[in-house]
């Protein structure tokens, strides 16, 4: 049998994915989740910063990585400065110092087409599993398990499970977008 619910929760794991990815974007403020996507070539391994360190944000605009091996230092170091970020790490023996610079006018425009491309991609995805619980009906109904009523009903529940979820998408880029225009 169909069930929309396993629809409903593929469209919630795109917009976790969604969000996890514009938390890492640096705003104007310091904010921890920004290190998230960098991982570190640690003992044989990429690792995440927060496993390497602890990582906190003293003040609005700067971000600290207290390291917990001394040896690491130079690696964080190096994986904070090939990211995208944009930062400039300062390091004071065990601990990494990144002051979080204010954007400027055009770093600002930057982001946000980012934001909005990362928002469609997103859509897109969401779209994707609309069309693969479209698929799944007409399967039903072909094998006769469903009626062409079910198929109808089922695919408007699909459809409004998307709508929701898109509109979802739309507010969470519009709220950062607001967030990166905020002086």
């Amino acid at each position: 049998m169909f069930d929309e619910k396993s629809y409903n929760l593929k469209m919630d794991k795109a917009i976790e994915v969604f969000a996890k990815e514009l938390s890492s974007l640096r705003t104007g403020r310091a904010n921890a989740a920004m290190l998230d996507l960098i991982k570190v070539e640690v003992y044989g391994q990429q690792m995440p910063i927060n496993q390497i360190g602890s990582i906190t944000t003293p003040e609005p605009r700067m971000i600290n990585v207290q390291v917990w091996d001394q040896s690491n230092v130079s690696l964080v170091d190096a994986a904070i400065r090939k990211s995208e970020l944009g930062l400039n790490p300062q390091i004071d023996g065990q601990l990494i110092r990144l002051p979080v610079p204010e954007l400027n006018e055009e770093r600002r425009t930057e982001l946000k087409k980012l934001i909005k491309s990362m928002g469609e991609k997103c859509k897109v995805s969401i779209r994707n599993i609309r069309r693969d619980g479209n698929d799944e009906l007409k399967k039903l109904l072909k094998s006769k398990d469903i009626s062409e009523d079910d198929e109808k009903s089922l695919q408007k529940k699909i459809q409004d499970i998307t709508d929701k979820h898109i509109e979802a998408v739309d507010t969470k880029v519009s709220s950062k977008e607001k967030e990166i225009m905020t002086i």
